[in-house]
């Protein structure tokens, strides 16, 4: 695992994988409203704040449940307006999309909420070329990676896996990456709440990014 970590991040020298002395939940693929809400509800009840990179076209599908995070107090990123896979498309088509993702967010966002903060990227997949991260990075985003990756989305994978997987692999500063979509649902719910006590009793800090 170490052996395919080094290679991911020499790789994808542009993401920050690890940041600081906390350790951050993050959801991409959302907002949905069969999966989100009830991981708000699980983050609610262990008082936590997360981070969700949000699809843009799920937000204009759904922006009811896009509010729900956002007076819920969690932060947001962009995770491309369609879910594009970097290395098919060209630097300004790609880059088109985090705009378009942008302007989802402000069409949709509630009356009484802050605007939120528009500054975290994470590439779908985790796929794009150096000049399309070095391009979204001049539009003023950091690039958030992860390095505890539970592939809750592959239907072999057990909670009781995923769980062990975070015990070994979380420390200090680490990015844990969830997904609240229909295809990671009943696993990740299953080990969302297992994993966030198991965090706090080992007296990790959990945070947005």
């Amino acid at each position: 695992m170490k052996f395919f970590k080094s290679i991911f991040q020499r790789l994808y020298p542009c993401g920050v994988c690890r940041v600081g002395k906390a350790v951050y939940l993050t959801f991409d693929d959302g907002p949905i409203p069969e999966v989100t809400p009830k991981v708000l509800a699980i983050l609610a009840k262990y008082n936590v704040k997360a981070t969700f990179f949000m699809v843009g076209e799920n937000i204009d599908k759904h922006p009811e449940v896009f509010g729900q995070v956002l007076k819920a107090g969690h932060s947001i990123g962009n995770h491309t307006y369609n879910h594009m896979k970097g290395w098919k498309f060209s630097t300004a088509e790609y880059i088109a999309n985090v705009q378009k993702w942008e302007e989802a967010v402000k069409r949709n966002y509630p009356h009484g909420c802050l605007a939120p903060v528009l500054n975290r990227f994470r590439p779908p997949y985790g796929r794009t070329w150096l000049w399309q991260r070095r391009a979204v990075q001049k539009m003023g985003y950091t690039i958030y990676l992860w390095d505890v990756l539970t592939r809750d989305y592959n239907k072999s994978r057990t909670p009781e896996a995923m769980l062990a997987q975070i015990k070994r692999e979380t420390r200090p500063g680490s990015i844990i990456n969830f997904h609240d979509s229909v295809k990671s649902n009943e696993r990740m719910l299953a080990v969302l709440p297992q994993a966030i006590e198991w965090l706090q009793k080992e007296g990790y800090d959990l945070r947005a990014l």
